[in-house]
């Protein structure tokens, strides 16, 4: 089964080696069809400490690494 992965920006990165990131989706109202922002916290494993309040960034699933902590954020080789 194919991982999920995610596009967010970080908004904490006070603790170590972990990273929250704020993901935001468009869903359609069921009533009204507008579309509404709905947004998200993910707490992401970061191994390096490299990502900084601000940046954007992709996280994949993996397996759980805490009790809330079930993300990593993946480095871009490019």
């Amino acid at each position: 089964m194919p991982r999920r992965v995610l596009q967010g920006v970080v908004v904490s990165d006070k603790m170590d080696k972990t990273v929250t990131v704020k993901v935001e989706t468009k869903v359609m109202h069921p009533l009204y069809k507008k579309f509404i922002r709905r947004s998200k916290k993910y707490a992401a494993h970061d191994e390096a400490n490299a990502c900084k309040v601000g940046e954007t960034v992709r996280i994949r699933e993996c397996r759980p690494i805490s009790k809330r902590k079930t993300w990593e954020v993946i480095t871009d080789q490019a």
